[in-house]
């Protein structure tokens, strides 16, 4: 599979959405981008040995995670009409302007 673009990755995650009846309230998909988010956090928390699994829990994977998550980020953005490329640009300027010399040693 090829590499895509953040609009093509919300283009992708609305034309899939558009399949299915659409998108969900936006609380319901708050909630959804929560629970992804503590899968991720279980899954950090297992890998780094600070809250191990049950030998009956599957074992997941922290990228497959990662992408859940975005997915469910992207479902919100997609539903707001928010484009996230332009929104992620303006975000690091203000990372770069704000902490250019924060972490220096």
């Amino acid at each position: 599979m090829k590499e895509f673009t953040i609009k093509e990755i919300q283009e992708l995650v609305d034309d899939l959405i558009q399949t299915m009846n659409g998108y969900w309230p936006p609380l319901a998909m708050l909630a959804s981008v929560t629970e992804e988010l503590g899968e991720l956090a279980r899954e950090i928390n297992a890998l780094e040995k600070i809250k191990i699994k049950k030998s009956s829990e599957i074992k997941k994977n922290i990228g497959e995670e990662l992408a859940d998550l975005l997915f469910s980020i992207i479902c919100i953005s997609n539903f707001y009409k928010i484009d996230i490329n332009s929104e992620f640009k303006q975000v690091m300027e203000k990372y770069q302007k704000r902490d250019k010399n924060r972490f220096l040693n």
